[in-house]
């Protein structure tokens, strides 16, 4: 199956500055991605691009199809959360089922409604009665029961807790996904996402800087914790990123052999956190 998202130079200035910087990348069908970046790096830019909400310059095909041209075909094809904050406040929870199933061909309603069986949402209930969480409950609901083969997350769980945030993914994994449908994710919460990513893109200053699937993560990067007495040769290797726990030097290191830094002290899988620091060096300057 050809990509389902596909880019090649994507673009897009406001104001003359660049959001999105002629991109290029292909996103296969069955993966789940992270597209990580600090606040102005350009991923929501790009989630807008290819949901056919922002024009731009470039090509872009998603599912086969142009979002400026085909955004109505598209879109039966695709589901769309952002923050969870906004869902209007006087939306009753049977008024959200009722106009997902008059809008999205593919919607389920015998699904959505025996998933909210199994919750404390009442079909009468309105949004500004609900907790966080149950307003990710009620998303869940509506997302799951539509058959869409490109789900996009923007900052799904924002200022949600952590029980909240766990169970909205592991939710996604048991009972959403599949090899035939594709996720593509955006959070600051890198931590936990990165057990359910297949595909990781960082993104900064409007450029993909880092694109790599997980497993090409893992053998490509390594963390070790190196001793006072061995950190000058271990540093001779130019480790792309260093900092200090209890007295030794933890350095990261790209594309060196694990079996050669195993020589300077304890190796291990960086986490994205700490990878993703790594790579925006001086971003935050």
């Amino acid at each position: 199956m050809s990509a389902v998202i596909s880019a090649r130079n994507l673009s897009k200035r406001y104001k003359g500055k660049p959001a999105v910087d002629g991109i290029s990348f292909d996103i296969p069908a069955g993966r789940i991605v992270g597209l990580i970046g600090p606040n102005g790096s350009g991923k929501t830019t790009t989630l807008k691009a290819a949901l056919g909400l922002v024009p731009f310059e470039g090509e872009l095909k998603v599912l086969g199809k142009d979002p400026r041209g085909e955004r109505d075909a598209l879109m039966q094809e695709v589901c769309f959360i952002a923050d969870v904050a906004v869902l209007p406040r006087w939306l009753k929870v049977k008024d959200a089922v009722d106009f997902v199933a008059g809008v999205h061909p593919r919607f389920d309603r015998k699904k959505a409604e025996a998933y909210l069986a199994h919750t404390k949402l009442a079909p009468n209930m309105r949004v500004k009665e609900m907790s966080k969480g149950m307003i990710v409950q009620l998303h869940l609901a509506l997302v799951m029961a539509i058959d869409a083969k490109l789900l996009v997350l923007d900052e799904p769980t924002l200022g949600l807790d952590i029980l909240y945030r766990k169970q909205f993914y592991q939710n996604l994994l048991e009972d959403y996904f599949d090899e035939q449908k594709t996720i593509v994710v955006t959070t600051h919460q890198v931590e936990e996402i990165e057990h359910i990513l297949t595909d990781l893109m960082f993104i900064r200053d409007g450029r993909i800087v880092m694109s790599a699937t997980m497993d090409e993560v893992g053998d490509r990067f390594t963390e070790v914790m190196v001793g006072a007495d061995k950190a000058e040769a271990a540093r001779a290797l130019k480790p792309i990123d260093e900092r200090q726990v209890f007295g030794k030097s933890v350095m990261l290191f790209d594309g060196i052999p694990r079996s050669q830094l195993a020589q300077y002290g304890e190796t291990r899988n960086p986490g994205i956190a700490d990878l993703f620091v790594a790579t925006m060096k001086g971003t935050y300057a």
